[in-house]
């Protein structure tokens, strides 16, 4: 986006591409469908990446979610929103998204050089003089949209960082965000493939909660993953080897804790033979509801009418505060995004230039900007990459 939009406004403009592919990243992001962006307004974009969010009032304002459906449109990339307000493209396919920006970018007179990983960086003169493995070359502006360290078998090993530090730059220290979490709780991994759509879940530190959110949770052989784990994962990125977090699981956000005890007991009254793990069989998985009773303490076999008021009381905490405690994440391999990078005290919001180089820029995640999942962080990619682009083709 970044070449494109400088391009546009004139400039020469050459890609370098380490990878012998363009947009690997893009062909994995949804599914392999590409979640281009969300449903929402500039506003909302920014209030999806906590107190950095503010940084992005002048990318938005200069392409926002509203741009970015009329450049993939008006690029023959038909979209549709989806009732989570994530916006893919109607094929389903991230193949098309990739193709567009790859036209528009040639159409614009882009050069684009693939396999062609650039080693080095200095100044030269007012510009800057690049090494490749291939050549030498010079530029009068260089724009730096290497991504960060997540999902490295895709190239993003954090080459930007280094040569943002050489030009004086410092570096917020950087984690894995939206991973998926790991526990080493048997039950759990017992429950791999089991979906539940709507789960609300809080991040804990010690016993101190550090975040909140809802949606829907997947099970897997290694512990938890689907879009609420990897939005809440952001709140212990920085907990080292995660001592002390665990995360606090309502089953069933919809129903108050009162309401479900009269619903457990209504079951007692009109049916009290009827076995406990029967009881919440339409509300939940029976493999879930099986699995929270017995690690309360429940006979699976025991009947409704057995109830006392003190297990009635333990059994909806058990669906509404479901404890389990994190052993870690997968990391870097499986994380949507990550979160540190270029202090975004040293980059001019209003042009994406740094304030320690001119005639640098910098667009993407190799910024500290870390989103929520469902389009944000693309979002956020296309608007800062636009303006980075505009403004060094034109400043």
């Amino acid at each position: 986006m970044a070449g494109i939009a400088a391009a546009r406004a004139g400039a020469r403009v050459l890609l370098l591409e380490k990878n012998r592919k363009a947009g690997v990243k893009i062909l994995m992001s949804g599914g392999t469908r590409c979640n281009i962006t969300q449903n929402t307004d500039n506003r909302g974009i920014i209030q999806a990446f906590g107190a950095n969010g503010k940084f992005l009032h002048s990318s938005l304002a200069a392409f926002g979610v509203e741009e970015t459906l009329v450049f993939f449109n008006s690029a023959g990339v038909a979209t549709k929103v989806e009732p989570t307000g994530k916006i893919f493209p109607q094929s389903d396919k991230a193949l098309d998204v990739l193709n567009a920006l790859l036209g528009e970018f040639l159409r614009a007179g882009g050069v684009l050089s693939l396999a062609e990983s650039l080693q080095n960086l200095d100044s030269w003169g007012e510009g800057f003089s690049l090494a490749t493995a291939n050549r030498r070359l010079h530029a009068k502006k260089i724009i730096i949209t290497t991504g960060g360290l997540s999902f490295p078998g895709c190239g993003t090993t954090g080459d930007g960082y280094r040569f943002a530090t050489q030009f004086g730059h410092g570096l917020i220290p950087t984690f894995p965000a939206l991973a998926p979490l790991q526990t080493n709780l048997p039950w759990v991994s017992g429950l791999r493939g089991v979906t539940i759509p709507d789960v609300e879940v809080t991040a804990c530190s010690n016993g101190a909660p550090k975040g909140k959110n809802r949606g829907s949770l997947l099970f897997a052989h290694f512990g938890l993953s689907g879009p609420v784990i990897l939005n809440v994962s952001k709140n212990l990125t920085t907990l080292g080897d995660y001592p002390g977090a665990t995360l606090s699981l309502d089953f069933l956000p919809g129903i108050p804790e009162p309401q479900l005890e009269e619903r457990i007991m209504e079951s007692t009254r009109v049916d009290g033979k009827k076995m406990i793990a029967n009881s919440l069989g339409d509300l939940l998985p029976k493999s879930l509801v099986e699995a929270v009773l017995a690690q309360g303490g429940f006979a699976l076999e025991k009947k409704c009418a057995g109830l006392t008021k003190e297990e009635r009381r333990r059994m909806v905490q058990g669906f509404k505060r479901c404890r389990i405690p994190i052993s870690g994440s997968l990391g870097y391999a499986k994380a949507e995004v990550t979160t540190g990078g270029i202090p975004l005290s040293e980059v001019d919001s209003r042009n994406l230039q740094s304030k320690i180089r001119q005639r640098l820029y910098f667009a993407g995640e190799i910024l500290d900007l870390d989103g929520l999942i469902g389009g944000y962080n693309f979002q956020a990619a296309w608007s800062t990459g636009y303006l980075a682009g505009v403004s060094a083709a034109r400043d």
